[in-house]
């Protein structure tokens, strides 16, 4: 299985970024994807997380009403769109994936997911 997140960047307050994940080796409709990230000196944290039909989302507080979470099963990708991007979202943004089984509701647990991207930067810019 593979994750390649792409679509990082230098970007300044208030703009846009999208961030994808490319998925191989896994059955998508078994899967939830998450996104996750890290910035400097601090823990990992839950950001964004997306059922296996994509029907269901779920956001940390900090990024609900900016960030949007999809999936196109049909390109085995996961998307995340970030809007009026602040500098406190610079970070390592990681795609993660967990058999939906196991996720269940715990969608924001890192636990949960098996595989993971090698991550993708993010910078904002004041």
């Amino acid at each position: 299985v593979q994750l390649q997140a792409s679509g990082g960047g230098l970007v300044q307050a208030g703009g846009s970024l999208r961030l994808s994940c490319a998925a191989s080796g896994l059955k998508m409709i078994n899967h939830a994807f998450a996104w996750f990230r890290q910035a400097p000196g601090k823990e990992r944290e839950f950001v964004a997380a997306i059922n296996w039909g994509g029907i269901r989302t779920y956001y940390a507080d900090s990024v609900k009403g900016r960030f949007t979470i999809s999936r196109n099963n049909a390109k085995n990708t996961v998307y995340l769109q970030m809007n009026t991007l602040k500098p406190e979202d610079t970070a390592v943004y990681y795609c993660a994936a967990g058999r939906s089984a196991e996720v269940g509701t715990y969608y924001y647990s890192a636990k949960k997911y098996d595989y993971w991207g090698q991550g993708t930067l993010v910078t904002v810019s004041s």
